[in-house]
């Protein structure tokens, strides 16, 4: 059961039927309905039974949520007042955007079932008013769509039932600072606006008026100090601000109507211009690799092949990733590119900054001549980035949004373990890293390790992005060791492992078919690749993140020799020793590679413990963001 939806009530046969027929609509069939009934003396609890609703036992409408949150079965609690209509879609639109938002509490916004324009000015500001404060002070203008995981709702207590009025905001402010909180913006509910009738706008406005200063002030107000009951019977009340307000309405009306009439041209004029710009049925989104390496080119091509028919996909890389990526899809165009350059196994900081000056013009006009003028041509809804240093370039230029995919920035957006001894390593990585992609609407962060997001920062962490062929493999337990390198500065690295005799060992990265002793080399081939590496009994490899994660999902102990100076490697062999997966050193030897091979049942039996994950929620995620910040709504 995925959400359990509870309705406190009191003789409300009248309007209960309306919102169990809405929820009845919805297109999602995953939940229950709670009514929580506080004795009436109408057909209330009859009419619940007859809707297959479960009924408990209610009272104040705290006591009702309560009680109904006590035999709940969902792992979200959708607690809603009585006189309320779901919109379609309400139920998925809800939970989509909670999920994707990694809320621990929220609250829907609330539109008037009523056609007067006074109901929708009245719920617009409320709206307007809960989203303007949820940062500041989380709020909520009562129970219309509170939204809540039931573990957070029961490690604090639920409703405070001592409260006789605003005990929904109480419970909003004390649930939202242990998780975060949002008004969510896509899912929208129909309001009754019986109370408007019954006690007028004036009285209304004052009562919230009242108790929300007092809940900025941090007092408690009592439904007493507001002549506020739950069973909404009293008579109605006027007042003089309220009768010359009903006198003032048709000339409201009139503003509106005039109003409404200017934002519709406005609309139309805006809306020709685009169609003049762009006539498509898609978003456009330009999505920019990283050309080092092959890891941000082989997640992409997962990703991208995912995303194709849904969106018209214009890919941006060099190197060696732009050759992976163009042998797979259309439209790729090469842009300019930096490079880290090795010498035994050691990052040469001044060489690479040497071939990055000398590159940098030619980089910087094919950047431009491509990139720019891409976006100038086809106007890009976002623009995606795995670590390409353009693609923040052209997005503060062109004004697109920006979203960052990769697992480098773990190093800037977590609260990352690291080797103390690298302190100064890091600092420089993360310097680096940082003027790679600059303010992004978000980090999606794809990682093995999971430490927590530091605060401040809008990143959410996915597991590794697995290659589908990777994922369809059945391991099995061979005896040969993969030895995975790619720079070629590490091959007298591999020459030691001649020592070892008794040991069989499967060479990749130098781009050669030949047999050495024990050590065979072959030149890289996807398909013998797969088996070779499902086969294998463990890997030996660098800190190269795409290899490490497809050997943990394949449960394949590692020992990891990062490359001297590249603090992400170090990072990820790091966490490798950390989280029991195998070994992290900063040379090779035969004596420890021994030594390892000898404990491999122990990280065997750790890495059976890894869950087996697909890469469907990275991918609904970026699908979720660029709905978000496209510009084409």
């Amino acid at each position: 059961m995925i959400i359990s939806i509870i309705i406190p009530t009191y003789n409300e046969e009248e309007y209960l039927p309306v919102l169990l027929n809405s929820i009845e609509k919805q297109d999602f069939t995953d939940y229950e309905v709670i009514v929580a009934d506080a004795n009436s003396t109408d057909r209330t609890r009859e009419i619940a039974k007859e809707h297959g609703c479960v009924v408990v036992d209610g009272g104040l409408p705290a006591v009702g949520r309560n009680n109904g949150a006590k035999v709940a079965k969902g792992d979200y609690l959708i607690f809603l007042d009585s006189d309320l209509e779901l919109t379609e879609d309400y139920l998925r639109d809800v939970l989509y955007e909670f999920r994707m938002e990694r809320l621990g509490i929220a609250i829907t916004q609330m539109i008037p079932m009523s056609n007067k324009i006074q109901d929708k000015i009245f719920h617009d500001f409320a709206n307007y008013f809960m989203i303007s404060v949820e940062k500041i002070k989380p709020h909520g203008a009562g129970c219309y769509g509170i939204i809540a995981r039931k573990e957070l709702h029961d490690k604090c207590g639920g409703f405070d039932e001592s409260l006789t009025f605003g005990e929904d905001t109480d419970y909003i402010e004390r649930l939202a600072k242990e998780e975060r909180f949002k008004v969510l913006r896509n899912a929208k509910i129909g309001v009754s606006t019986r109370r408007l009738e019954e006690e007028g706008i004036m009285t209304l406005a004052k009562q919230y008026g009242k108790s929300t200063v007092n809940d900025f002030l941090g007092k408690r107000t009592d439904a007493e100090d507001l002549n506020y009951n739950f069973g909404h019977n009293q008579e109605q009340l006027t007042t003089t601000g309220f009768e010359n307000l009903e006198k003032r309405m048709d000339q409201v009306n009139q503003i509106k109507t005039s109003y409404d009439n200017s934002v519709a041209a406005y609309n139309n004029t805006k809306t020709r211009i685009k169609s003049m710009h762009r006539r498509r049925t898609k978003k456009v989104v330009f999505y920019c690799v990283c050309g080092e390496g092959m890891g941000h080119a082989i997640r992409t091509g997962v990703i991208v092949d995912r995303i194709k028919d849904k969106y018209d996909v214009y890919l941006f890389s060099s190197d060696r990733a732009y050759e992976y990526l163009k042998s797979k899809f259309d439209n790729v165009y090469e842009i300019g590119g930096f490079n880290t350059v090795y010498r035994n196994n050691k990052v040469n900081n001044l060489k690479t900054l040497s071939n990055a000056l000398k590159r940098n013009p030619t980089n910087i006009k094919v950047g431009y001549e491509t990139l720019y003028k891409k976006a100038a041509q086809l106007k890009p809804d976002v623009i995606v980035t795995d670590f390409e240093i353009y693609a923040t370039m052209v997005s503060k230029l062109r004004n697109i949004p920006l979203i960052s995919l990769d697992n480098i920035h773990m190093i800037t957006q977590t609260q990352i373990d690291y080797p103390k001894h690298k302190l100064g390593e890091m600092l420089k990585a993360k310097g680096v890293i940082k003027t790679y992609v600059v303010r992004p609407k978000i980090h999606i962060l794809t990682s093995f390790f999971y430490p927590k997001v530091r605060p401040g920062k809008n990143a959410v962490i996915y597991p590794p992005i697995i290659r589908e062929d990777i994922l369809k493999l059945e391991p099995k337990n061979g005896d040969h060791i993969i030895v995975y390198q790619t720079s070629r500065e590490s091959e007298k690295l591999v020459k030691r492992l001649k020592k070892l005799k008794d040991e069989k060992f499967i060479v990749y990265g130098f781009n050669r078919n030949e047999t050495d002793g024990n050590l065979t080399f072959k030149q890289f081939n996807e398909d013998e690749f797969y088996d070779d590496l499902a086969s294998s009994k463990a890997v030996i490899c660098n800190g190269g993140f795409t290899f490490i994660s497809e050997a943990i999902h394949l449960k394949k102990p590692i020992y990891s020799v990062p490359a001297i100076g590249n603090f992400e490697q170090i990072l990820n062999g790091f966490y490798v020793q950390k989280l029991g997966y195998g070994e992290y050193h900063e040379v090779m030897n035969a004596k420890r590679v021994a030594n390892f091979l000898k404990r491999l049942p122990e990280y065997e039996k750790r890495l059976a413990k890894v869950k087996k994950t697909n890469n469907d929620g990275i991918v609904n995620e970026l699908i979720y963001r660029i709905e978000k910040y496209s510009k084409l709504n």
